[in-house]
């Protein structure tokens, strides 16, 4: 599978020497922390991942009288 080791070549990033990760499904280089830590880019973890679909509520308010007396 492409990309599954993430020993690769080093690359420089700041003061401190980064590894180069690649992502798992399509072996693009990955930069953002998040997806270098879950090893798949935005692209391929929203393939994996699709959003949850958005639950409605069903209640619904009744309309009644008011109360004699309150």
């Amino acid at each position: 599978m492409p990309g599954s080791e993430p020993d690769g070549p080093a690359v420089p990033g700041g003061d401190a020497v980064r590894r180069e990760v690649r992502c798992r499904m399509c072996g693009r280089p990955l930069r953002g922390t998040a997806s270098r830590r879950s090893g798949l880019g935005p692209s391929c973890d929203a393939k994996l991942h699709p959003p949850a679909p958005e639950i409605r509520t069903r209640r619904r308010e009744a309309e009644q009288d008011p109360i004699p007396g309150v």
